[in-house]
This record gives structure tokens, C-alpha cells and sequence, in this order.
């Protein structure tokens, strides 16, 4: 064999992967069609928060005289499109070079160009045949486009666009129509919203529906504050050029835009694996908490395997393949995985929600604090959001937390450490947290779970019971 492990895909999962095998000593090779870093570095979470980060300063510069600083007529405040964009790809352009840095510095072979699997041991790209001890499969997920009447012709046409193409739009739309209300699809609503652009989101179910209930119910009221017009259960009848068609609540409605963006899913790649025959779990490859899939030494990683899209689930399962590869016996705890959503305010969630966890026999006790009683929050002018806890009452074991914060995807992580080590509520309650701080609002509401936090009064929230927030 030329190689230990040929990797297929070098996205956050195959690259992470490759680097995490050269470091444990197993020859690597890395087959990657295009840019290293995929999706995510490329096209998805780098570029998505960079152009978040201007639509932010953005409006600092707008709020300015609420901290004290003038600025004379705010129309004369204008956007520079074409910069943002050009920030954007320079920040994507760093990052891209550094992991290239990483994958030659550790000794990973790199090979351009698009890999077929031929078998279990063997990939040819562009004529050039490369045989493996095991394979990863890190190929990745492109825009779901579904079979809606109209939408190829639109987004033939410039007027639809998925979720690359909203990323290099010629200009900001002044009316922008978003087909989607899942994560990506509220990303692009709180960007554009934000620029000025007047947004309509159009979902089938639930916007964020994936979201604890109260979070959810949250959000949707900022965004609606916000501007951003939000029609749950829309039934998408056909596109039009820049028109959408939809019924809503019963009523056929138009819907015109001078953009649309179709944010409607993502389906795994498995074109370049088909000759294995690998057995499928919905659309992704079926794989077991090792990672490995229906075929012995072969492993999937990342959306390919369509269990939890997210960057940081590729890397974290690229790394158990490897290991698992090299003897060990590691395992993905699905349970525990962070999310986050990079809204105005973000959001950002780990564990069970209360309904999950009711529906999993727990008897719960449910504990919340408002960023309004947060020193920091106040002082910084990001008082929107709330933190609220779920938790075992039997024993107090930390079983979810779900914040909405300026900085939720940031202070996620104290509660990710907590899951992880099978935390309880009494733990978070008495570690000293630095003030001010913006973490403070995880020890306090861990203290409204045992009783009754310290700067915020409020009767206790039972389960079951909705939070007025």
C-alpha cells in the first residue's frame, strides 16, 4: 500500500483528519478537487461571520450617539459593499494558506484534483492511482435545491441564489426574499437586515424549529422588532424570476424581491464513493458511533455522513476515525455537540432542550437569567437574550443550556465543559465567575435552577411553563 490512510475531502473534517493522523505517524495522503478547507473556510462560517462582523460595526457606527460619541448626519454613513467582499475573501484567503501551512508541515501528501473510489483500498484522481490501508470519506454537502417549479429557471437567470451565491452578490439588495428559516437562512436575514435591505423569510414549518421553545419564541419576536418579516407553514408554489409564489395561511401570496435566496438544506456527496455500495442512513452514509461505515476500514466524516452538519462535529469526528484507524476506540457523543447561530443576538445551544428531556422521562428543574441583569451586558448596550438551564432534578446533572447573547457562541463553551464532565447545576452555581462579565449569567441562572438567582428576583419557572422573557 502507497499510504495508511487516503482521505477524501479536505474540508474541516478531512483536514483535520489528515493533520491528526501525521501527527500520530501513519503515512497520509489528503485528495482534495479544490480549495482546502471546504465548505465552511470557503464558502459557509468564515465568510458568513466576516461579512456579520462589518453588518455589525455597521450598525455600532448607526447607535454610536446612545455611548456618547457623535457623528454628525447618519446619511451620510454609507456601506462599501465591494469592500466587505474584498475583506471577506482576505480573511478566507489567510485562513486557506494557513491550513495548506499545516497539512505540509506535518507531512501530509496532498493531492489535487477529483478523487473516485474504485474500491475500498483505491482512489484515482486525474489518471493517478492511490491505494490505502483505510479510507475517509470527508466529501461534504452541497445547497439542497429542491424540484420547486420555476426555481432552476430563476437561479439560472441571477434572480435565486443559494447560499454561495448570497455570498458574492454584486450589491445589497434593497428587497431580499430568503426561501428557508432554518439556521443558514436566519443568518442571511440578521445580515442583510442589518445592511438596510428589507427581508421576508419564508418557511414551510418553523423558523429555527430545531431551537428549545422559549429561545425560538425569543428570537422570533427580535427578529420581527428588527424589521424582518417572518411567514411560518408558507407552502412554496413556484418561482417566477424574482417573484416566489407561496400560500400562507391560506391565501395565495407574491412575494418580489430584486434577490432570492433559496436556503433550503444541504445534501451529502456521495457521487464519488457509489462503487462502494455503502449502506445509507437518509441521504448520508450510515456509519457507527466509531465512525466507520458498512464497509470494515472504511470510515465517513463530516455532512457525508448526515448526522450533525456542522464544522466542528467534522473535525471532532475526523479525529475519532484516526483514532479508532490506529487502535483506539473512540466515539462521538452526539448529545453534547454545541451549536451556534449568528444572529443579532446570537444564539447558542448544547444538550437536550426541555422538550427532548421531558420526552426522555427527566424530571427537570428549569432555571433562567436575563442579560438585562448583567452589569456587563448593560454597560456594553447588549442586554437582549437570555440563558436558561435544564437540568436533572433527581440529581442536578446539567443536561442543556441554551443562551441568547451578544457573545452566546463565545460563553457556550463553559456549558460544553460541564456537559462533558456530567456537571451538575451545583457546580456551575458555585464556581466563582470573574465580574463583570457577560458569564456571569451561566452562574446565575445555574443559582435560579437551585432556587433563586442573586441579581434578578422571579417566581420559579416550572417545567412545562413558558418563559415571558
Amino acid at each position: 500500500m502507497d499510504f495508511k490512510i487516503a482521505i477524501l475531502g479536505g474540508g474541516p473534517g478531512g483536514y483535520v483528519a489528515a493533520i491528526k493522523a501525521a501527527q500520530l505517524g501513519a503515512e497520509t495522503v489528503l485528495v482534495e478537487k479544490s480549495e482546502v478547507g471546504g465548505v465552511c473556510l470557503n464558502e459557509g462560517c468564515i465568510p458568513t461571520k466576516t461579512l456579520l462582523k462589518s453588518a455589525k460595526m455597521y450598525q455600532d457606527i448607526l447607535n454610536s450617539a446612545s455611548y456618547g460619541i457623535k457623528l454628525g448626519n447618519k446619511h451620510e454613513i454609507s456601506l462599501d459593499w465591494p469592500t466587505m467582499l474584498k475583506r471577506k475573501d482576505t480573511v478566507v484567503g489567510q485562513l486557506t494558506s494557513g491550513v495548506k501551512g499545516l497539512l505540509e508541515k506535518n507531512g501530509v501528501e496532498v493531492v489535487s484534483g477529483y478523487g473516485e473510489v474504485l474500491d475500498s483500498f483505491t482512489i484515482r484522481v486525474d489518471g493517478r492511482t492511490i491505494a490505502a490501508e483505510h479510507l475517509i470519506i470527508a466529501t461534504g454537502s452541497r445547497p439542497n435545491i429542491s424540484p420547486i417549479p420555476g426555481l432552476e429557471n430563476s437561479m439560472a437567470e441571477g434572480h435565486s441564489v443559494d447560499s454561495t451565491g448570497a455570498l458574492n452578490l454584486p450589491e445589497i439588495p434593497g428587497e431580499l426574499v430568503i426561501v428557508g428559516g432554518g439556521v443558514v437562512g436566519i443568518e442571511f436575514a440578521a445580515l442583510f437586515n442589518a445592511l438596510g435591505s428589507k427581508v421576508t423569510v419564508l418557511e414551510k414549518f418553523s423558523v429555527l424549529g430545531g431551537l428549545d421553545q422559549d429561545l425560538r419564541q425569543y428570537m422570533l419576536r427580535i427578529l420581527r422588532k428588527k424589521g424582518v418579516e417572518i411567514y411560518e407553514g408558507a407552502e412554496i408554489e413556484r418561482f417566477a424570476g424574482a417573484e416566489v409564489f407561496a400560500q400562507v395561511e391560506g391565501a395565495r401570496r407574491q412575494f418580489q424581491a430584486d434577490k432570492i435566496i433559496v436556503s433550503l438544506g444541504r445534501r451529502p456527496n456521495i457521487e464519488a464513493v457509489q462503487s462502494l455500495g455503502l449502506e445509507l442512513e437518509g441521504l448520508g452514509i450510515r456509519t457507527d458511533l466509531r465512525l466507520e461505515t458498512s464497509i470494515p476500514g472504511v470510515y465517513a466524516v463530516g455532512d457525508v455522513n448526515g448526522k450533525q452538519m456542522l464544522a466542528h462535529v467534522a473535525s471532532a469526528e475526523g479525529i475519532v476515525a484516526v483514532e479508532n484507524i490506529l487502535g483506539g476506540n473512540a466515539a462521538i457523543n452526539y448529545d453534547k455537540v454545541p451549536a451556534g447561530i449568528y444572529s443579532f443576538p446570537e444564539v447558542a445551544v448544547v444538550g437536550l432542550t426541555e422538550e427532548e428531556a421531558a420526552r426522555r422521562g427527566h424530571q427537570l428543574k428549569i432555571g433562567t437569567f436575563p442579560l438585562a441583569a448583567n452589569g456587563k451586558a448593560l454597560a456594553d448596550g447588549e442586554a437582549e437574550g437570555f440563558v436558561k438551564i435544564v437540568a436533572d432534578d433527581k440529581y442536578g446533572e446539567v443536561l442543556g443550556v441554551h443562551i441568547i447573547a451578544a457573545q452566546a457562541t463565545d460563553l457556550i463553551s463553559e456549558a460544553v465543559a460541564t456537559l462533558e464532565l456530567e456537571g451538575t447545576i451545583h457546580d456551575l452555581a458555585g464556581a466563582i465567575h470573574p465580574h463583570p462579565t457577560s458569564s456571569e449569567i451561566i452562574m446565575e441562572a445555574a443559582q435560579a435552577t437551585i432556587d433563586q438567582a442573586i441579581h434578578f428576583f422571579k417566581k420559579p419557572v416550572a417545567a412545562g411553563q413558558r418563559i415571558q422573557a
